[in-house]
């Protein structure tokens, strides 16, 4: 009897490692299809690089008949998809927040030049002294406009990149128009002839 059992039991073992792991594989792929539609490739490249490098040796696994080797590889790869996904998924809520956070600072900056150009008016600075800081404001509000619709379309990166150093940039021109502003204040104002 407890032959018998041997037996079957060496026959189920050596059943089950005589084909393809196909279940695992299939769970494993459909693991790393979901990391790289959370983001994964972009906000979790390490894990996920794992995931498909660990999907790729099953294969190879498959294709050597080791498919001991193959099982084991395809629960790797389903474990790293599952890490990549969850850290896709907190990487790409940081990046939302960090891209909001940019738009908000653009779109103070930009207020505030338009105020200051507002004030460079009316201290009647020469307009030629307050081109540079009306072609900031110009190139600013576009950018910002492109930001707002790229966060629309959750391509954070993007608008990092057209937004990161406009309001540096804005407050570089409003230290030069208050200059202008100063200056004209010093000199008082103009009288007719």
């Amino acid at each position: 009897m407890r032959r018998l059992a041997a037996a079957i039991g060496t026959l189920v073992f050596l059943t089950a490692c005589s084909e393809p792991p196909q279940k695992e594989i299939d769970r494993a792929q459909g693991a790393i299809d979901a990391a790289r539609a959370a983001g994964a490739e972009q906000y979790a490249s390490e894990p996920f690089t794992a995931a498909t490098t660990a999907m790729q040796q099953t294969h190879e696994a498959v294709q050597q008949r080791d498919y001991r080797l193959a099982l084991s590889r395809a629960v790797d790869a389903n474990e790293r998809a599952l890490e990549a996904a969850r850290q896709a998924a907190n990487g790409k809520a940081k990046a939302q927040t960090e891209a909001e956070g940019a738009i908000l600072r653009t779109q103070t900056a930009v207020r505030q030049l338009a105020e200051q150009l507002k004030t460079a008016d009316a201290a009647r600075v020469p307009a030629r002294d307050q081109e540079p800081a009306r072609r900031t404001l110009t190139e600013s509000q576009r950018a910002l406009q492109e930001a707002r619709t790229a966060i629309v379309a959750t391509n954070y990166p993007v608008v990092m990149k057209l937004v990161k150093d406009v309001p540096d940039r804005i407050t570089a021109e409003m230290r030069g128009l208050t200059q202008a502003i100063d200056a004209r204040n010093a000199r008082g104002p103009r009288r007719r002839r």
